[in-house]
């Protein structure tokens, strides 16, 4: 077995190799509960004025799925009643949910909490080591996917063992340790999944897989929200969920978090350690070993309760935005569990059937274990992480790279969103106070950061800012790239030690101010850019206030003062004019929204340019307030369709319309002047349902579709490219001399699970106005591969003949994909298709091509 770890991180005994397999117990799928106390261990002596979740929710837990306002119910009334909690209202979710964590330990230690907190903050910067009385913070996370809620619903029987009982194990636990609980970690999917599940509840539980119980319809309560995985989320902070949790993380900076999930209905339990060839390069050998010796106390939990399960495969830990791998990167220890899924009350399963409380209990099982396996293994734990930081400090010393210089350029707030990630997660930087010249760029000053390498979060700096393309296994379960710059489209250079020396710099931070108070009143025209991430909101404000817009079609240049002085403005400059009819106190109005959207507006004097396009030129074009439908529903992707309503809802504030696939074959589509296609399946629309979206686009319609909606497109030639066939990407890869154990890694290699790639594109095409450089990066999680049409002006975005820039894909794929189409324009009558190939919008984080949706919507008119 994995044995106890000693204060050096080593076992005490080797963890044989039939551990690493399956446990062939029996494995106790069904499971009947009459009280909260059945999950629980006996001979507890629980405090009886402390109330059961029965008391409070009126039945046993797992008798119906809990709600999230039901859960915030009991934890506070355990607060009320119990000196060993105390609950901080962290932050909350798009629903406007309350986001909770629980500090649970004795009574005595609460008045002592914020100097515990402040002595191992302050060892994780310094390394010093924790003397052996110093407390464990323990963060057990629950349910980040809300259809998988049997974690939530244990967090409830937790939560109550920990306050109730008296036994000597748990007593001790909270003498000597801080448990922090999370109960819900995606509180809008949980309570979306549980209204799902309860509404199907009959008297009679029904087990059959097809029972409608237990196929939920579209969007599932896995996601939040705006449909994003959270669970992908830790490093990219889009949501305020994790927002909220990354904050505590830092604050509290515990040794050990769990991070508890469900997996298929025929599966059985598995529990971290995962596949250990394909951890971060980043994480320590000894992280690993911690986990093995953790999962002992798993292993024997379940043996005595008779489960099966498994671990060391399947699942990874590489990508640091998820819970169980986030930790990794800052000395602690993160642990993945996943329970089988009922996915409702009761299922039928390979194993028999599952029922909600069966899978509770394991839950409860493992929470359990890793309250005593933290325990056994205090000095190994407390001793890692000054040893991570010991074994960081040589990484550095070691590290040519003396850290990253990184360029606002003209989009001012993608780099203050982007600074923000990283001050998010305690990453160091530095404003540039001279101007830096490296490899030939210029780095302004007071315009460029540097990000030094030499901090505690070395470690995570390294991975934002990878540009890694092979690996020790290149097998990924998630993506395998992240690059915080790419993502964001911001110039950045790695800096060795010695030319970093000749950075000057500060370390106040970069904030960038807009006042336009003293713009002139009533000057012809108003002008402002269109580089900047926020301007294709600014636009939707003014047109929802019936300003009369025109859009650049061209670069100009114009007088702005009273001086004579030019200035030069680049095509897809919006332009504001007192020649147009505009509505009342109109110029008062656009100062105060461009102020409250951060955009600089300038001047103009006079109609009359000295350069380029004139402001009444028919190359200004009228831009129309748009009226966007997005199509959903089954057949779509719930996280790319959420993708593109959350940045048109909450980055562009325009308010799109959602159908469902099915209501395309019904319903009339004259209305909208935009329809959105996201990755999804298309075939059960019938005929005619295509004859009237071909007729739309004919009538000035744009049409706008990515990843397997292109396919879909290319296949109506709605667009001149051709897609290559499942075959064509097939025979690129030779089987020769594989085995049958082989055809897993084979699979593996003809998969782009996430990696960057570099396009070159076409700036005087609107699609790109406001983009500065003729590459960008696009991230690709498909090989979907489109191929150049003949018709010119169409294929704006070719990907470079050596495309890949970051993260893995096989050399076959990238072959296939170099001098590829990206990005396709095709004009259709007086309307227009635009198709992307890769997901512009990915967790909208790739504010890099983020814009690529507002220019299909508000540059069309120039098209």
């Amino acid at each position: 077995m994995f044995g106890r770890l000693n204060a050096n991180g080593r076992c005490g005994k080797v963890w044989s190799i039939c551990a690493a397999l399956l446990f062939f117990c029996h494995f106790a799928s069904a499971k009947t509960v009459t009280s909260d106390l059945d999950y629980l261990p006996k001979n507890q002596n629980y405090l009886a004025d402390i109330p059961t979740p029965e008391q409070v929710l009126g039945y046993p837990v797992g008798t119906w799925h809990v709600r999230h306002d039901q859960l915030l119910s009991y934890m506070r009334a355990l607060d009320a009643a119990s000196d060993r909690i105390t609950i901080t209202t962290t932050g909350q979710t798009h629903e406007q949910r309350d986001l909770i964590l629980m500090t649970i330990t004795a009574a005595d230690n609460h008045d002592k909490i914020a100097d515990y907190q402040k002595a191992h903050l302050e060892r994780i910067q310094t390394g010093k080591a924790a003397p052996s009385d110093a407390p464990l913070f323990i963060y057990m996370g629950y349910s980040v996917h809300g259809n998988e809620p049997s974690g939530a619903n244990a967090a409830l029987l937790i939560a109550y063992h920990l306050a109730a009982s008296q036994s000597p194990e748990v007593l001790s636990l909270l003498a000597e340790n801080v448990v922090l609980l999370d109960p819900a970690l995606n509180p809008d999917g949980l309570s979306r999944f549980a209204q799902w599940a309860n509404m199907h509840k009959g008297k009679n539980l029904v087990a059959d897989p097809r029972h409608r119980e237990h196929i939920e319809h579209w969007p599932s309560g896995r996601t939040n929200h705006y449909w994003f995985d959270l669970n992908r989320d830790w490093l990219l902070l889009t949501h305020p969920e994790s927002q909220a949790r990354i904050k505590q993380f830092h604050q509290w900076r515990p040794h050990v978090l769990t991070d508890f999930h469900e997996m298929g209905t025929n599966s059985t339990y598995f529990f971290q350690p995962g596949v250990s060839s394909r951890k971060n390069p980043w994480t320590p050998d000894t992280n690993v070993t911690l986990t093995k010796s953790l999962g002992n106390f798993h292993a024997q939990a379940l043996d005595d309760t008779d489960q099966l399960y498994f671990t060391e495969e399947s699942f990874d830990d590489f990508y640091y935005g998820k819970g169980s791998t986030y930790p990794d990167a800052h000395g602690s220890i993160g642990i993945l569990f996943e329970q089988a899924s009922s996915r409702g009350h009761l299922q039928e399963s390979i194993n028999g059937e599952l029922s909600f409380p069966a899978s509770i209990q394991n839950q409860v099982t493992t929470s359990l274990s890793t309250f005593k396996g933290s325990q056994e293994n205090k000095a190994a734990i407390l001793a890692y992480q000054s040893q991570f930081h010991r074994d960081t400090a040589s990484l550095i010393k070691e590290d040519d790279i003396g850290g990253f210089v990184v360029s606002a350029s003209k989009n001012k707030s993608a780099f203050e969103r982007a600074l923000s990630i990283l001050t998010s997660h305690k990453i160091k930087y530095e404003v540039l106070d001279k101007d830096f010249f490296y490899d030939d760029k210029t780095f302004n000053a007071e315009q460029s950061v540097y990000v030094p390498v030499n901090q505690v979060q070395y470690r995570l700096i390294r991975s934002l800012f990878s540009e890694r393309q092979r690996f020790v296994d290149n097998t990924f379960y998630d993506v395998s790239n992240w690059n915080l710059p790419l993502a964001f489209n911001l110039p950045y250079e790695s800096v060795s030690q010695r030319a970093a020396r000749k950075i000057s710099s500060t370390s106040q931070g970069f904030e960038h101010v807009v006042d336009n108070s003293n713009i002139a009143e009533n000057a012809y025209a108003y002008v402002f850019e269109w580089h900047d991430a926020k301007a294709p909101a600014l636009l939707q404000s003014l047109l929802e206030k019936d300003f009369e817009v025109r859009l650049a079609g061209a670069d100009f240049a114009a007088t702005v003062d009273a001086q004579g002085t030019q200035k030069d403005f680049n095509a897809g400059a919006v332009m504001i004019s007192r020649a147009l009819a505009q509505p009342e106190n109109w110029q008062a109005t656009l100062k105060t929204l461009a102020d409250d959207h951060k955009i600089d507006l300038t001047t103009i004097t006079s109609g009359l340019t000295s350069k380029g396009i004139d402001l009444g030129s028919r190359q200004f074009a009228k831009v129309e307030l748009p009226n966007v439908l997005m199509v959903g529903g089954k057949g779509t992707s719930q996280y790319e369709v959420g993708e593109i309503w959350h940045y048109l809802d909450t980055r562009v504030n325009l308010p799109a319309t959602l159908w469902d696939l099915e209501d395309l074959n019904r319903w009339d589509i004259d209305r909208y002047t935009h329809i959105i296609f996201a990755n999804g399946r298309y075939g059960s629309l019938s005929k005619s349902t295509l004859e009237k979206i071909e007729n739309w686009v004919q009538k000035g319609g744009v049409l706008i579709g990515q990843k397997n909606a292109v396919s879909w497109f290319a296949k109506n030639s709605w667009i001149d490219n051709k897609i290559l066939s499942n075959e064509d990407i097939d025979n690129a890869f030779s089987t020769q001399g594989l085995a049958y154990g082989d055809r897993q890694a084979l699979r593996a290699k003809k998969l782009i699970a996430g990696s960057v790639y570099k396009a070159k594109i076409d700036l005087t095409h609107p699609l790109f106005f406001g983009y500065e450089n003729d590459e960008l990066a696009f991230f690709k999680t498909s090989n979907l591969v489109m191929k150049t049409s003949a018709e010119p002006f169409e294929n704006i975005a070719i990907y470079k003949e050596k495309p890949l820039v970051a993260g893995y894909t096989a050399d076959e794929l990238q072959a296939l994909i170099g001098n590829t189409t990206a990005l396709t324009v095709k004009q259709q009558g007086r309307g227009v298709v635009i198709a992307f190939v890769d997901n512009i919008h990915f967790r909208g984080y790739w504010d890099g091509t983020n814009k690529l949706m507002a220019n299909s919507i508000f540059m069309s008119s120039l098209l």
